[in-house]
């Protein structure tokens, strides 16, 4: 059987309900469903919905969840969700979060750059030396741990994130990373430095595995995989429109670009999807708005459904459609 990994970006709560309304239309269109990948790759809120979907969540459930409409009759995981509050999250500011105050590198992220010049990412270590954010990822993710197993999900979930004393990305899930429990390890994912507090897992705290890269696909090497399957909410042409957010979504563009070439070097065969201009208008730049989220899932299932209508995507995508898990 065709061997298929599906890599879920970061992006926030907008960054979520891009992820249902693409991978809604490949399961309806398409005949994929994403819970069937033999490996998830997620970063931040990919993280989230990859593990979702490891716990039986379908993608039409997905959807349905973010914008509170009603879930199937047999979907207790999102049920039990649906019920928790959610602390209010203040609007996300990019340009303030680079205002805060930073610490000074330690020795671990200085003998990093040292011994490991082409490895080192200066982003990635600036990011993680911003001051400690207020909000606390764990309340958000209080649902998510009342759904916790004891074993981590199966088939393979890996989920990115970085380490706070130097930098480095560190893939929870994977053989020989350090073990964690599934809620700490998404925390850590999904804790936007500056934004939220670091998650603490052993001895180490942890950051939001789009310090290193927004997607982390290029994880997915000697995986011995066929396809891949990216989302990214993060990417997508931006031309040259001035600011930082504009600024923000070329450098995942162009880290995305340089992940998936070194997948296809491989001769792993890539379906990517990005925002285009006109889902990034509607999705605007506070990711962690839900104000607009049933828009952002419609524009993505339209135009999700173009991109994956055209010739060569469409009999890639039935290649690996139906399946079983």
């Amino acid at each position: 059987m065709t061997r298929v990994g599906l890599v879920l970006g970061g992006g926030g709560v907008v960054g979520q309900a891009y992820h249902s309304g693409v991978l809604a239309v490949l399961q309806n269109d398409f005949g994929f469903d994403a819970r069937t990948a033999d490996v998830i790759v997620g970063t931040s809120a990919g993280s989230i919905t990859g593990t979702l979907l490891r716990l039986g969540v379908s993608a039409e459930d997905l959807a349905a969840w973010t914008v509170k409409a009603p879930l199937s009759g047999d979907d207790d995981v999102l049920r039990q969700m649906a019920e928790a509050t959610l602390p209010e999250l203040a609007p996300f500011r990019p340009l303030q979060l680079l205002r805060r105050p930073m610490r000074l590198p330690g020795r671990h992220m200085v003998a990093r750059a040292l011994s490991r010049p082409l490895q080192f990412r200066p982003m990635a270590a600036g990011l993680s030396l911003l001051a400690p954010g207020r909000h606390d990822i764990l309340e958000q993710l209080s649902a998510l741990r009342e759904l916790e197993r004891p074993e981590w999900p199966e088939p393979d979930l890996w989920i990115c994130a970085v380490r706070r004393r130097d930098g480095r990305r560190v893939v929870f899930g994977r053989p020989g990373s350090p073990p964690a429990p599934i809620h700490l390890a998404i925390g850590a994912s999904c804790a936007v430095p500056g934004y939220f507090a670091p998650v603490q897992i052993g001895r180490h705290s942890y950051l939001d595995g789009g310090v290193h890269s927004p997607t982390n696909a290029a994880v997915l090497r000697g995986q011995g995989l066929d396809v891949v399957v990216v989302v990214a909410p993060m990417s997508g042409p931006a031309g040259w429109r001035p600011g930082v957010f504009p600024s923000v979504r070329r450098y995942s563009d162009r880290l995305l670009r340089q992940e998936v070439r070194a997948l296809e070097a491989e001769g792993i065969r890539t379906v990517v999807f990005t925002p285009s201009h006109g889902e990034q208008q509607v999705m605007g730049t506070d990711m962690m708005s839900r104000e607009r989220l049933d828009e952002v899932i419609a524009q993505s299932f339209l135009t999700a459904g173009a991109h994956a209508g055209t010739s060569e995507v469409a009999s890639l995508l039935r290649s690996i459609a139906g399946r079983s898990a």
